[in-house]
C-alpha cells in the first residue's frame, strides 16, 4: 500500500483537500486499498484553513512516505525551521514530493527547487522565481515533474496532479475511471496551458455558450457561421453581431484560438504527429496551423513541442 502524507499549515487553502478524494477513488476503483492517507503537520492536532474550516492532522513523525503533498495557502507565509526539515528529510526517505499551487513556495524555501522546473499558480510564478531564482519556474503549466518532485498550478489543478500520479502507479485506466467519478474531464497534461480559451472569450449569453462548446466538441468539422448559427438558433447575421458583441472577437478568430488551444495541448503530449495534430484540430494541414501558432504565440509548434519534451 502506498502511504501518502498530505502537509497542511496555519492558513493552508482548503480547496487542496479534494486531493484526497482522488486517492480515496482510486482504492474504490482499483477494488483494493492502493492508498492510505493522512493529513500531516507539524505540531498535529487542529489545523486552521484560511477558510475557517479546521481539519485534524497528525503531526510529523517518520519522513518515509510514498507520496508527500505540500498544499498551497491564499496568502504566502515564512515557513517554520520545522517544516523545512521535515521535508528536506522526506526529499531523502519519500519516494515522490509534491506541491499544490503556492506550496511550491514552501519547497522552494527548503531549497528542493534548486536547480529544478517547476511551476505554480500564474498569479504568483513571477514572485516565485524573483524570491527563489535557483528554481527554474515556467508559468504556464499545469504540472511539472522534474525527477522526484512534482508541481503544480493554481487550484483545481490540484486533481490534474493527482489524477496523474496515479496514472503513474495504476494505469491511465484507472485514472479515467476516477476522472468519470470525479465528472471531470480525463486529467489536463502536464504541459497543458493553464490559460483557457474559452474562459478568455467570456461569453454571456447561452445562446453563445452553446455555440462555443459545439465548437470546442467539433474542431475537425468545417465549423462555418452558419453552422454555429444553427446551434445557437439565431440566423447568421444575428450570430455573428451577437458573437462580436459578446467576446469581442469574430467567430473565426475565436475558433482559431480553440483550435491553437487544442494543437498545443495534443503536441505537448508528445504521442501525435504534426500531420495528426492539424488534421484533427481542423487546421486540414501543418502550413496552416503554423501559422496560426506564430499569431496566437510567435513561434511554430515544433519549438513548442521541443520545450514541452525537454521538462
Amino acid at each position: 500500500m502506498r502511504h501518502v502524507g498530505v502537509v497542511v499549515f496555519p492558513g493552508f487553502q482548503i480547496l487542496d483537500m479534494v486531493a484526497i478524494s482522488v486517492f480515496e477513488l482510486a482504492n474504490l476503483v482499483a477494488g483494493q486499498p492502493e492508498y492510505q492517507v493522512e493529513v500531516i503537520s507539524e505540531h498535529g492536532g487542529t489545523v486552521r484553513s484560511s477558510s475557517g474550516i479546521e481539519v485534524v492532522s497528525r503531526p510529523f513523525g517518520d519522513p518515509a512516505y510514498d507520496t508527500v503533498v505540500v498544499t498551497g495557502a491564499m496568502e504566502i507565509a515564512p515557513s517554520s525551521p520545522g517544516m523545512l526539515a521535515f521535508l528536506n528529510d522526506a526529499l531523502a526517505a519519500s519516494r515522490r514530493t509534491t506541491s499544490i499551487c503556492t506550496g511550491a513556495f514552501v519547497l522552494a524555501e527548503a531549497g528542493i527547487l534548486d536547480g529544478r522546473h517547476a511551476t505554480t499558480h500564474w498569479a504568483y510564478s513571477g514572485e516565485l522565481q524573483r524570491r527563489f531564482p535557483g528554481a527554474r519556474v515556467d508559468d504556464d503549466r499545469i504540472f511539472i515533474v522534474d525527477g522526484t518532485v512534482w508541481t503544480s498550478a493554481g487550484m483545481t489543478a490540484c486533481i490534474d496532479l493527482c489524477l496523474a500520479l496515479v496514472e503513474n502507479d495504476l494505469g491511465t485506466a484507472v485514472s479515467r475511471a476516477i476522472a468519470k467519478k470525479l465528472v471531470v474531464y480525463h486529467r489536463r497534461t502536464g504541459g497543458q496551458s493553464q490559460f483557457s480559451a474559452m474562459l478568455d472569450l467570456e461569453p454571456k449569453s447561452d445562446r453563445i455558450q452553446s455555440a462555443l462548446s459545439y465548437a470546442k466538441n467539433h474542431l475537425r468539422e468545417p465549423l462555418t457561421v452558419e453552422q454555429l448559427a444553427d446551434v445557437a438558433h439565431l440566423s447568421p447575421r444575428q450570430f455573428s453581431r451577437a458573437f462580436r458583441d459578446e467576446t469581442r472577437q469574430s467567430p473565426a478568430k475565436a475558433i482559431e484560438a480553440l483550435r491553437v488551444e487544442a494543437a498545443r495541448a495534443m503536441l505537448e503530449a508528445g504521442r501525435h504527429s504534426m500531420e495528426a495534430v492539424a488534421i484533427d484540430t481542423g487546421f486540414v494541414d501543418t502550413e496552416r496551423m503554423r501559422r496560426a501558432f506564430l499569431r496566437a504565440y510567435g513561434q511554430p509548434p515544433q519549438a513548442i513541442k521541443r520545450a514541452a519534451r525537454a521538462l
